[in-house]
């Protein structure tokens, strides 16, 4: 008759139950109480006394292989090593998201102190001037150009403000004086007029030329850039061309300096979120530990799933600690097992089942304890356990009636 287990799973069982036999004090674990009373069942006794682990330094050896005190000290070695790690890593981060943000150099020469006058007027812009009024502005450009011309600039912004009340409509007018500002070294007051050029022209070449240049003199090449290469498409003049040259390196710097300090930016994003999972994962091996279940702790000597010694496997049967029998659907470990146990019925199925396998039928319509002993029968297959167990006990299964046997009768009544 075959054994309910696989044989390398009898030879851990055995190991295990010869470690007991050396480490009786170990039953007194309560993780494994259901084990004590199933000793005591059967008049068994154990003795009183907290469990030791074999000292190493004394040459006491697990049976399961291994030195006690070297599969201690190994999981310490390595938190530590990991422990190191992280916090070089954390510490590098911290390095390199602190590093100041270099400067780009640029070619300052020609930049100038921004002017800070107060706004000047720019007409009613609702305002729809008479043919007359058209006339009289047209009369008072012609002066401002010859103002303009004399390098009487403040008298030609004085010709250009009257031209644009009585005509506040024509761009033109906005860009000129906006051009007078600019030999006056008033380049918001430029760059005001030229905005509203802009405004009621779009395409005005001249307004994007001298806004271009008046931001050359604020050291906004970038801007300056984008402005006199615009100006240069609408209507292209040497001066316009020498202009955006001169601007170009410059905005070209900056133009790389901000692609460099986006990619930073990126990396620095990266770096915060591969940090804040690195203390998640931390916290979460913390909480592990604690928590006294699982691999770590709910018994010593290393034994993974919770059993003395480094039991490969765990528990025969379960697939904590990266074994358990062939065969078994994985996602079970001792901590489910262990967990499953402080419910008293679920205890006392055990200790039922334990004293006679063949009792596991009578638990076939608890969903509690069917699901829990699915996961720890091999292949999951309890109709086979039921064979064994029923084998074993010498009470034949009573076998079904199929339809269509000669014992059946079909009375036509479905």
């Amino acid at each position: 008759m075959a054994a309910p287990m696989q044989h390398e799973d009898l030879l851990k069982l055995k190991s295990f139950i010869e470690f007991v036999d050396s480490n009786p004090t170990v039953l007194n674990m309560p993780q494994l109480q259901f084990v004590k009373d199933f000793v005591e069942k059967f008049g068994g006794k154990v003795p009183a006394g907290d469990f030791k682990m074999p000292d190493a330094s004394a040459g006491g050896k697990c049976p399961f292989g291994g030195d006690a005190g070297a599969k201690a000290k190994k999981p310490d070695s390595g938190a530590a090593d990991s422990a190191d790690a992280n916090a070089s890593d954390d510490s590098e981060d911290e390095e390199s998201l602190s590093e100041p943000e270099s400067d780009v150099e640029l070619d300052m020469e020609g930049v100038i102190e921004a002017d800070s006058d107060p706004a000047q007027p720019m007409g009613d812009s609702a305002k729809e001037p008479t043919e007359e009024e058209v006339d009289q502005a047209g009369d008072l450009r012609a002066q401002a150009a010859s103002a303009y011309g004399q390098q009487k600039f403040d008298e030609a912004i004085a010709f250009y403000t009257k031209a644009i009340e009585l005509n506040p409509g024509n761009a033109l007018f906005h860009a000129k004086r906006g051009q007078a500002f600019l030999k006056l070294k008033k380049p918001n007051a430029c760059i005001r007029d030229c905005d509203k050029a802009l405004e009621l022209n779009c395409d005005s070449a001249a307004a994007y030329k001298f806004r271009g240049r008046a931001r050359r003199l604020l050291g906004d090449f970038e801007l300056a850039a984008k402005d006199l290469r615009q100006a240069c498409k609408l209507d292209f003049d040497e001066e316009t061309d020498e202009w955006l040259k001169e601007v170009t390196p410059n905005a070209k710097k900056i133009e790389q300096h901000r692609v460099k300090q986006e990619r930073r930016q990126a990396e620095r994003k990266i770096k915060e979120r591969q940090r804040a999972q690195r203390r998640a994962r931390k916290e979460q091996a913390k909480q592990s530990a604690s928590s006294g279940g699982g691999s770590t702790g709910a018994f010593p000597g290393g034994f993974p799933g919770g059993f003395p010694g480094g039991f490969p496997g765990g528990f025969p049967g379960a697939a904590g600690g990266g074994g358990g029998m062939p065969g078994m659907p994985g996602g079970v470990d001792m901590a489910d097992l262990m967990g499953a146990m402080k419910d008293p019925e679920v205890a006392a199925a055990m200790q039922d089942i334990l004293a006679n396998p063949a009792n596991i039928s009578k638990y076939v319509s608890n969903p509690k304890i069917f699901n829990l002993m699915k996961k720890f029968v091999p292949g999951g297959d309890l109709g086979a356990a039921f064979a064994q167990a029923e084998e074993k006990s010498g009470e034949p299964s009573e076998p079904k009636t199929k339809k269509g046997s000669a014992d059946f009768v079909d009375d036509g009544l479905d």
